[in-house]
């Protein structure tokens, strides 16, 4: 099975860069979307499909802003939406689908805003995920999450960590949740099979960043511990554009 996930920065204007080509030769089993910022009814009956896929939407109530989307071949169990707290769902962040022997979280994380006033928001997100996550291992269910995490694990994914430490992203306050997750019986599988190797998944529009590669790694998986059997490889498909982050993906066996 090949999960992909990709923060698209804008639905609408990926498709204007041709920025889904790749998916048609890819093929990814579950292909999952952040930062859609388009709810369907804006789009036409060729914009909303993909051949050999079903999709799911869970747009943001504010136009233009946030929101998911799920593309899938393999049909889950069931779909649900939210992390069942109205300010947070409000945003359209959360997807969840679930599989015979996992639930697939497909997460747009919070940003900590300008001069970081939404840092305090961004927290209380992770620790509303955690305690959720929390009652499935509780339960026997194994989870996969992913999508944009919104923030750098460690200084070796960010490529200029001591200019950062004071911007949202790459702040303790919100390293330290990343901490709590593996704490929780998670593992980070990129960083577990590639421990030393520095690539990213985002780089700023600006100052040339992509072609210089100056990035942060912000779009992962955390998978539960059991699942790592199945895991057989990640891999970070910086080849592909269309937006300033690119698409990652996990395969199982």
């Amino acid at each position: 099975m090949k999960i992909t996930t990709w923060n698209v920065n804008g639905y609408r204007a990926a498709l204007g860069k041709l920025g889904f080509a790749w998916v048609k030769e890819y093929e990814p089993d579950v292909l999952c979307l952040q930062e859609i910022k388009v709810k369907p009814e804006q789009l036409n009956e060729e914009q909303r499909e993909f051949p050999g896929y079903q999709t799911f939407w869970n747009p943001a109530d504010r136009p233009g802003y946030s929101g998911t989307a799920v593309l899938y071949k393999v049909p889950p169990l069931e779909i649900s939406t939210g992390l069942g707290m109205e300010a947070f769902d409000s945003e359209g962040r959360v997807i969840r689908l679930k599989y015979p022997d996992f639930y697939l979280y497909n997460i747009y994380f919070p940003n900590g805003g300008e001069e970081n006033q939404r840092v305090p928001f961004k927290l209380d997100f992770y620790a509303r995920l955690l305690e959720l996550c929390d009652t499935h291992h509780a339960n026997g269910e194994k989870v996969i999450i992913t999508g944009d995490f919104n923030t750098a694990h460690n200084e070796i994914d960010l490529a200029r960590p001591k200019d950062n430490e004071k911007n949202t992203g790459f702040l303790p306050e919100e390293r330290v949740w990343i901490d709590k997750f593996l704490e929780h019986g998670f593992i980070d599988v990129f960083r577990q099979l590639y421990p030393l190797r520095q690539a990213y998944t985002w780089w700023s529009y600006r100052m040339n960043a992509r072609v210089k590669n100056i990035g942060w790694r912000l779009d992962y998986y955390l998978v539960s511990a059991p699942l790592m059997t199945r895991v057989r490889d990640t891999v970070i498909l910086d080849e592909i554009m269309g937006s300033d982050h690119c698409p990652v993906t996990l395969e199982l066996i």
